[in-house]
């Protein structure tokens, strides 16, 4: 797939469009007391969707390089499912965090070879999409805010989550997680070879997602310690 041209132009459309739809949607939804039908139903969707073509592509495209789920995308995915279905504070904040950095990476410079129908195309495009806008209903639209110790959790999940993807690589010689080789086009081209640019982008990473944070919690005033979800809330305890 070419970037920039129409096969990616058009999910580029669709992805900005529906930026706004979750916004708004979240913010209508703010008052509600826990997950609303729409959530669940969202939360019901991302696999109905993304799983059907994931399993195609397994079945049809097998290529122990690419197919398998271990990008992680393919765990950011799984993630928004459970946070939409349930709000809980650990799911929200990977939604979040992976979703508003690295999986948004995907939608504007997609690694991606393979154009319309591919079934690896449209997997690629429901799954990049879906999750960065779970993320902006749940955080920007119901103002479910990610609190330090999720920074935490994040992050070490992050991390074995790399270490266990890197160390599958080695012995597969795959490049998941791009960890092993930088892929074509992208933000990491600005940094140094292997294996620095892995850990500038760990230490990058960090960074931003604890400005995130820290702006994140500057900006919603937090309920006192007794309440529950008020109109501007925190993420459940």
């Amino acid at each position: 797939m070419s970037s920039y041209g129409p096969s990616h132009l058009v999910p580029l459309v669709l992805f900005a469009v529906g930026l706004f739809g979750a916004a708004w949607l979240g913010r209508q939804h703010r008052a509600a007391d826990g997950p609303t039908q729409f959530s669940r139903t969202m939360a019901v969707l991302i696999p109905a969707v993304t799983v059907p073509f994931q399993v195609v592509d397994l079945v049809a495209n097998f290529d122990i390089g690419v197919t398998l789920p271990l990008h992680l995308c393919d765990l950011a995915w799984v993630a928004a499912t459970w946070a939409l279905w349930s709000h809980r504070p650990f799911p929200v904040a990977l939604t979040f965090f992976w979703g508003l950095t690295l999986t948004i990476q995907g939608v504007l410079t997609p690694a991606l070879n393979e154009e319309i129908p591919h079934p690896r195309y449209f997997a690629f495009w429901a799954l990049h999409l879906l999750i960065v806008w779970a993320a902006v209903y749940l955080v920007v639209g119901l103002r479910l805010v990610p609190r330090w110790r999720d920074y935490g959790a994040t992050v070490l999940t992050t991390l074995v989550w790399a270490v266990a993807t890197y160390a599958f690589n080695v012995v597969a010689d795959t490049n998941y997680g791009y960890l092993m080789r930088k892929p074509r086009s992208s933000i990491l081209d600005y940094f140094h070879d292997w294996p620095w640019y892995v850990v500038e982008e760990i230490v990058l990473i960090v960074a931003v997602w604890a400005l995130m944070t820290w702006v994140l919690q500057g900006a919603v005033k937090r309920p006192s310690r007794g309440s529950h979800r008020p109109r501007e809330r925190s993420l459940p305890s």
